[in-house]
């Protein structure tokens, strides 16, 4: 067998996330509906992070075993042809070691989540960003922000359903940017970290855009954080304006692809 990493892009508004699930649209189910068609028996592919419904990526990894040595090119595009007309793209393919694993090997991960804040609906990016009404104090929620970067206990900030063996993570860096749209602005809040817990970077936002709209201080969110108890978290953010935007490993299976 010969073990391809996949770079993948998709809206996942069709989608009930990532993981295929039975009687369900799935991007795990879409891809591997397409392999099959290249190839019978293709093993269940893997992916870098299992994204929940409605979240989307620019640049989720997953890996498949093939029988076939295909040129990477050409099965990128089979698989894009194949794909049609479900919202996902496969943007690379590369032939990579057999002991890469779209998971295990990955480094870190990044997300970025869109809030946009004006007072009218957005009707264009729908379903992609998440809009508030009101507008938001950057540098306050850049205040709170950095109470979540570094090393804690993060269960606060996760999902009850979460099945990570631990809530503590590390948190590299959160930025977040502010971009002037028509009527209102777009603040965009970068997360990187080796891993997440289910739900971590919405329960970020959600309670950022608290801190932001005025609602609480930023040592609110140092408070929140210390209290390890779910209850003290902000709103969880909708899943519209989350995307996985990168994954990284300690060599880049896509650096001689051609663009």
């Amino acid at each position: 067998m010969a073990r391809f990493a996949l770079k993948i892009e998709y809206d996942g508004g069709p989608f009930h996330g990532w993981q295929r699930q039975t009687g369900l649209p799935s991007v795990q189910g879409a891809l591997e509906a397409a392999l099959a068609v290249l190839e019978p028996d293709v093993p269940s592919i893997a992916a870098a992070g299992r994204t929940d419904a409605g979240v989307h990526a620019t640049g989720q990894v997953a890996h498949a075993d093939l029988m076939r040595e295909w040129d990477p090119f050409r099965l990128m595009q089979a698989l894009n042809h194949h794909l049609r007309p479900a919202p996902v793209a496969v943007l690379a393919a590369a032939r990579v070691p057999d002991d890469f694993h779209a998971r295990f090997s990955a480094v870190e991960r990044s997300y970025v989540y869109r809030l946009v804040s004006r007072r009218a609906p957005v009707t264009l990016e729908r379903g992609h960003v998440w809009r508030v009404p009101h507008r938001l104090d950057l540098q306050a929620m850049r205040k709170g922000a950095a109470h979540l970067v570094g090393r804690h206990d993060f269960t606060t900030f996760r999902a009850s359903i979460c099945q990570a063996a631990s809530p503590v993570k590390t948190v590299d860096e959160i930025r977040i940017e502010q971009v002037a749209i028509p009527h209102g602005d777009e603040f965009r809040i970068h997360v990187r970290a080796r891993s997440f817990l289910h739900n971590q970077v919405r329960s970020f936002v959600g309670t950022l855009e608290r801190v932001g709209a005025g609602a609480w201080d930023p040592d609110d969110v140092r408070r929140a954080l210390e209290a390890r108890d779910r209850a003290a978290c902000g709103p969880v953010a909708p899943p519209d304006g989350l995307y996985l935007q990168g994954v990284r490993y300690p060599a880049d299976p896509f650096a001689a692809t051609p663009r």
